[in-house]
């Protein structure tokens, strides 16, 4: 599955920051108001609504209205693309470390020969 740079750099981004991060991880466990996601940061709000603005942009979650009371709820696929394409890099690194295993092996059997 190909997935374009620029989803990539806006999932990445939203990311980026410590408090979406811990915002997706709450999601993970299920829906949440606003209020209910507020509560563990010491900021504001509409500060918590930026950064779910910015999930929300992002792919990340999904929000919904009842009455009064506006929901978040996770969206994984997005999650799911970033760890595709940084699965091509893990199978790269894991094939050098392999490798350099190998090698230094090789070098240490020299030694004791």
């Amino acid at each position: 599955m190909k997935v374009s740079t620029d989803r990539l750099s806006v999932i990445f981004s939203a990311l980026a920051d410590p408090t979406r991060r811990a915002i997706l991880a709450r999601l993970a466990d299920g829906d949440a108001t606003v209020t209910e996601l507020a509560a563990p940061f010491p900021i504001s709000l509409p500060a918590i609504s930026r950064h779910l603005k910015v999930l929300e942009t992002a792919g990340l979650i999904t929000r919904s209205r009842e009455a009064q009371w506006r929901s978040s709820s996770l969206r994984p696929e997005p999650l799911r693309e970033a760890t595709e394409w940084m699965e091509h890099y893990r199978r790269f690194w894991d094939a050098n470390f392999t490798r350099l295993d190998a090698h230094l092996k090789a070098i240490q059997q020299q030694k004791e020969s």
